[in-house]
């Protein structure tokens, strides 16, 4: 029942549905006896429409997140190297018969690095997700598959291959390797979704050394204008989905505070 309310207000909130949306009801409503409310929402639909168009809002909301966690030094010793999952789309990939990257491909990248830059520490993807169809591979293959192509020997890494939410990925990886608590393990994924993958690892009582990768933006509330609506759309989409999770993770003591932070 959780997963759904948060499927659907994840969906409801998706500027690509919020904004059409409200501009059709407005609109639909100026043909009713509710003409007045109508052209409020049409009015104000609109105009949030064109601020998110022209200022930087979804910028600095998506830069907030990723400004969270600064890149560590190199640690001395690292124990184990965790990458989230995220950066493959398996209907494509099955479907074109090749293992498919998307804008997530830095954290792969960045995996494979750190593992020739600590070669004795431990290997884990996790991330199994759900395949496309029955019988289909899941995104823990179809990665074991590109990082293979990468360089980096499958067998050398584990795969956490059940979960489908970032909290699952601390909780099964957790029960899946056992970390010591003097041990030091990495974990990657894009800095824009840190902050909430470190809250869900310290929340299952595993710290872990943030190791940010996939920037999208350049640092710092910078201001600008410009009318680049598709762009802005879609980082407003993926700083909402986030800052909804922060939220929702918050309510369901999923992690310990609201907006997780370096220590």
């Amino acid at each position: 029942m959780v997963s759904t309310i948060m499927a659907l207000l994840a969906w409801a909130l998706d500027p690509a549905v919020l904004f059409p949306g409200a501009l059709l009801l407005g609109v639909a409503l100026l043909w009713t006896e509710w003409a007045r409310t109508g052209r409020w929402i049409a009015s104000l639909a609109g105009l949030s429409l064109a601020v998110v168009a022209v200022l930087p809002v979804s910028a600095w909301m998506v830069t907030i997140l990723e400004d969270r966690f600064p890149m560590p030094p190199p640690p001395q010793h690292v124990d184990g190297i965790i990458v989230l999952g995220g950066s493959v789309t398996p209907g494509i990939s099955e479907a074109r018969g090749m293992a498919t990257v998307n804008e997530n491909a830095d954290r792969l990248i960045a995996f494979v690095r750190l593992a020739r830059l600590y070669p004795g520490s431990r290997l884990v993807f996790t991330g199994g997700g759900k395949p496309a169809q029955r019988g289909r591979a899941t995104e823990a293959e179809l990665s074991g598959r590109i990082l293979d192509g990468l360089g980096l020997q499958a067998d050398r890494v584990t795969f956490e291959n059940r979960s489908t939410s970032t909290y699952e990925n601390a909780i099964f990886t957790r029960d899946l390797v056992h970390p010591r608590a003097d041990e030091t393990w990495l974990l990657v994924t894009s800095a824009w979704h840190m902050p909430r993958a470190v809250g869900s690892f310290e929340s299952a009582g595993w710290p872990v050394v943030p190791y940010p990768v996939g920037y999208t933006t350049t640092g710092g509330l910078g201001w600008s204008l410009g009318f680049e609506p598709v762009r802005h759309l879609a980082e407003l989409r993926r700083a909402l989905h986030e800052w909804v999770g922060l939220v929702v993770y918050r309510l369901r003591g999923q992690t310990h505070t609201l907006f997780p932070a370096a220590e």
